[in-house]
């Protein structure tokens, strides 16, 4: 199983999972609380002196995991997809100048279309920012998401579509996001992890858990241990696959946006050491 965890250098909280706080709120607060890492939503960042965000995250001790989320590229309408092609690459800007490694895709699909043909134009909507991301120095991290929103929000649904994808690219600067509140389910789960690390396209590890019955199919996440997901169990496959980087926090939750934050907070860090 996975080792213990004894600190709090290695957890990262996405600026979402504290939705009521604006970003100086969540640098201060979370610096405060001796967690080691951010992952920032775009929608945090407007109207912002992007460089000067970063340079102020990093001042409360916070290391810039990931900007989220690039991505959404299928679209029936030609006009749109160029258009997301272009906020994919302002997406990889706002990465380069906020100091993040890597933009996270969530990457989208059309439910007027085959799913088919939505991964194709996900697989060139990937091809055509690319060499922008490479020359930039920012990877891009495919996250598979659950089946339930293979409509709208994604056509990479299982780990072994977003490994197969990866592996198309064969580029050091594309690899895949997992989180385990989408690809729990999995009977390859094991298997997959494993192949992608042996190709060390294992860019993030996100962590949450799946509550039961979920009364909301986006935002009704729970804190790890309210749910049913082994997430000790995966994250010792994710380890033995050779990661070794941050365990990002990633909680949607009209339930916990609704509490106090700062209570919030400290049972993220208890259920972080406790359950995860």
């Amino acid at each position: 199983m996975a080792t213990q965890l004894t600190d709090l250098s290695k957890l990262c909280v996405h600026t979402i999972t504290t939705k009521p706080w604006n970003i100086e709120q969540c640098a201060e607060e979370f610096g405060k609380a001796g967690i080691g890492g951010i992952s920032v939503w775009r929608n945090t960042l407007e109207g912002l002196d992007i460089g000067r965000t970063g340079e102020m995250l990093r001042a409360n001790g916070l290391e810039i995991v990931s900007l989220v989320r690039g991505g959404f590229f299928p679209s029936i309408d030609s006009i749109k997809r160029k258009e997301a092609i272009e906020d994919n690459r302002l997406a990889i800007d706002e990465a380069e100048a906020l100091g993040s490694p890597m933009v996270v895709l969530v990457c989208g699909a059309e439910p007027r279309i085959s799913l088919e043909k939505s991964r194709a134009q996900i697989r060139d909507g990937i091809e055509a920012i690319l060499p922008y991301a490479e020359n930039a120095g920012v990877k891009l991290a495919i996250e598979p998401l659950h089946p339930m929103y293979a409509d709208t929000r994604s056509g990479i649904n299982t780990l072994g579509q977003a490994n197969d994808m990866a592996e198309y690219f064969n580029s050091e600067y594309v690899g895949v996001a997992v989180d385990v509140y989408h690809i729990w389910w999995d009977p390859n789960l094991e298997m997959e992890i494993h192949r992608c690390g042996n190709h060390s396209n294992l860019f993030a590890f996100h962590i949450c858990d799946w509550v039961s019955p979920t009364l909301d199919m986006l935002n009704d996440r729970g804190l790890m241990g309210e749910g049913c997901i082994d997430i000790k169990q995966i994250r010792t496959w994710v380890e033995e696959a050779g990661f070794d980087g941050f365990n990002e926090v990633e909680i949607f939750s009209n339930k916990h946006w609704a509490e106090n934050q700062h209570e919030f907070l400290e049972k993220i860090k208890y259920a972080y050491l406790n359950q995860s």
